[in-house]
């Protein structure tokens, strides 16, 4: 990853979120927690809120996902979907022990 970019945010489907519109997510930039890959930025509003451009992730929690580089995401860009009810980064991918 390029030094001060951020993944952007490809799709997210989690539709009752106040940033999700039109299945993207227009908050400024996400935080993925940790140990599960949820989104921690997520919640729900009677409005929609965040910019008109597509949203990226500032930050990674999830120290074993194979992209978390020093907390930062190192993906190309990521999808987030729900999961039961939780909302999830579904590019995660665990980090091999190798």
């Amino acid at each position: 990853m390029k030094a001060n970019l951020m993944p952007n945010i490809l799709f997210c489907n989690v539709n009752e979120c106040a940033y999700n519109g039109d299945e993207k997510c227009h908050a400024v930039a996400i935080t993925v927690g940790g140990p599960q890959p949820l989104c921690d930025t997520f919640f729900r509003s009677g409005r929609k809120g965040g910019g008109e451009d597509a949203g990226s992730v500032g930050a990674c929690k999830n120290e074993v996902c194979a992209y978390n580089e020093s907390f930062e995401c190192t993906a190309y860009g990521i999808n987030v979907s729900l999961h039961s009810t939780k909302p999830e980064c579904d590019t995660f991918m665990q980090r091999s022990n190798n």
